[in-house]
């Protein structure tokens, strides 16, 4: 049993490889950049649209609410990088209901590459927001300048806890359907993979409010 996808090679010459991480976020990409062209180029402001685009407000305004009652800020700044990271990771973890599909979420390497992306965007947001020495005096000399070697490992340590999260929670949703197919093939299989689905998305919500946590903690003016 393979514990990640990227044990699964496809293709190697050499030192270069392409395993199941890199081909099924591809996949992923291209279903969003396909899906959201389908959707957005046929928008309406009658009362009358499709479903797509009811869909598509509705989750826009769903995650709009929620940055702007964590950062008690507006959300439209912040809408477009946490938006993407939630439906990425989301979409990833959705996916695993196809057979023989692997989500990228639950390789390390893909992890760690979301709370990289978090770890510049904060602060990006922050100087953008603050200037850079309101920024820098904010978020790393308060509540005193001694702490400033803490709020460095503290900084390092956000980026290392989001990766880790993510990866083991996916990884071991996989791992428990992968044993208990070999216990019970028929009924607990069922059950784990609604309760997959289900965490999957919370997974999603959670990555994309802790990733708004940090930004709102670099852009708040105390």
């Amino acid at each position: 049993m393979n514990l990640t996808p990227d044990q699964i090679i496809f293709w190697q010459r050499g030192i270069i490889s392409i395993n199941a991480t890199l081909v099924f976020t591809w996949l992923i990409m291209v279903l969003l950049i396909v899906g959201s062209w389908l959707i957005t180029r046929r928008l309406s402001t009658s009362t009358k649209i499709s479903r797509g685009q009811n869909l598509l407000e509705v989750l826009v305004l769903g995650i709009a609410t929620q940055i702007e009652e964590v950062s008690q800020q507006k959300p439209e700044p912040y809408l477009p990088f946490i938006g993407t990271l939630f439906i990425f990771i989301a979409c990833s973890n959705l996916l695993s209901i196809i057979p023989g599909y692997q989500p990228p979420t639950g390789s390390l390497s893909t992890t760690a590459a979301l709370a990289i992306c978090v770890f510049f965007a904060v602060p990006l947001y922050g100087i953008k927001k603050q200037g850079l020495w309101g920024y820098f005096k904010q978020y790393y000399l308060q509540p005193t300048p001694f702490m400033l070697p803490f709020n460095i490992i503290g900084r390092f340590s956000n980026t290392i806890s989001l990766s880790v999260r993510l990866f083991g929670n996916v990884m071991s949703g996989t791992m428990i359907v992968g044993i208990l197919l070999s216990i019970a093939p028929l009924f607990f299989p069922i059950i784990m993979q609604a309760m997959g689905l289900l965490t999957g998305l919370i997974q999603a919500y959670i990555f994309a409010i802790l990733a708004m946590v940090f930004i709102a903690a670099a852009t708040s003016k105390t």
